[in-house]
Order: C-alpha cells, then structure tokens, then sequence
C-alpha cells in the first residue's frame, strides 16, 4: 500500500510550502588605525630602503671586481713590454756590438796614450794626455 502512487492521498493545493527567512549580519571590519597604517608604511619603506643599499653595495663591488681584472691585464702585459726592454738593454750594451758601431762611423781606438776624435774632417786630429 505504501508504495502504489494511486493509494497515497493527495496534497492540499492550497498549502504553499513554507520557505524560513533568515537575517544575516554583515560585519563590516574597521580600517585601520592611522598610526598602525604608518608603522606598516615605515617598515615597508626602511625594507626598501636597506635592499637599496644593499644592492648599490653589491653594484660597486662588480665594479671593483671588473676594475682589479684590467688592472692585473695590464700588469701583465707591462712585465712581458719589461721583459722585451730589458734585452734589447742587454742586446744594445753590449761591448763588441758598441766597439763595431764606433769603427763604422769613423772612431779610432785609443792608439798609445792619445785619444783620437773623429770631427768629421778628412782628417784625425790626436790629442795626448799629460
């Protein structure tokens, strides 16, 4: 009997089901204080402030780092223009290399306790030491 359709009673049409208000209330937060919106601006603003430095610290020691690398460049290529200077020093300071040169423009070695000058005239003029 239950469960045939046919056999339940009808429903009154004049019943309207029954639909329950219900209030909410919408809490509204306050805003923050004036004074607590400061210390969150300060505190924000002094975080930028210390990543600021920090990373003008960091640039100027990029700086440095770059700065020392071309210094040590050009070290070296001064020591290897030194060593290169140093022998032809030694190259052009040498004895028999100066003693050649002196007899190719005219120079006459030391011949008896005199000193003979070439001045460019056809002929060598002797001047004796006393």
């Amino acid at each position: 009997m239950n469960g045939n359709l046919a056999l339940q009673p009808k429903r009154k049409q004049d019943q309207q089901p029954v639909i329950k208000e219900t209030k909410r209330l919408v809490k509204t937060r306050k805003s923050l204080p004036v004074q607590e919106k400061l210390l969150y601006m300060f505190t924000v603003l002094m975080c930028v402030v210390v990543a600021g430095v920090i990373i003008f610290r960091y640039a100027q020691i990029y700086d440095m780092n770059v700065e020392i690398k071309q210094l040590n460049s050009q070290y070296q290529t001064m020591n290897i223009e030194m060593e290169d200077l140093k022998k032809q020093v030694e190259m052009l300071s040498d004895p028999e290399r100066i003693r050649k040169l002196a007899e190719s423009q005219g120079m006459v070695s030391v011949l008896e306790g005199g000193i003979t000058v070439n001045t460019g005239d056809s002929e060598l003029k002797s001047a004796m030491r006393e």
